[in-house]
Formats: structure tokens, sequence, C-alpha cells
């Protein structure tokens, strides 16, 4: 696996949630800086050496919703 991909979306109560496409990864953090430690992390402890994706890619997505 060259890549890893994460769905990242902000969290009602602050910060941000990460789940991994793919993959039973999920993370949270109150900041953006946390949240690359922390889904580094979870790669890290998910995937033995042998299997360890070269590129973790995150996909910020956010939902906004205008009055008419």
């Amino acid at each position: 696996m060259n890549e890893v991909i994460f769905v990242v979306e902000e969290a009602p109560e602050g910060g941000f949630t990460a789940r991994a496409v793919g993959e039973s990864i999920f993370t949270e953090a109150d900041s953006l800086e946390t949240l690359h430690a922390n889904v580094r992390d979870a790669v890290r402890c998910h995937f033995d050496d042998q299997h360890m994706p070269r590129l973790i890619r995150l996909h910020f997505t956010r939902d906004e919703i205008i009055a008419v």
C-alpha cells in the first residue's frame, strides 16, 4: 500500500475527527498539529513495518448550511 487516506471533519464539540478510508482507523484531536501526530501514531499502530503506507493523505470535508 502506497498511501492511506483519511477523511477529516470538524467535530461538533470542536476539534477534528479523522477516519481512514478502507481501514479501521479513527482518531481525533483539538488542533491540526495534534491531529497530524495522532494520525501518524494511529497508522504506525495499525500497520506492521512491511505494510506501512509511504504517504498519509488527509481529505478535509466541511458541511455548510446556508439559509435561503
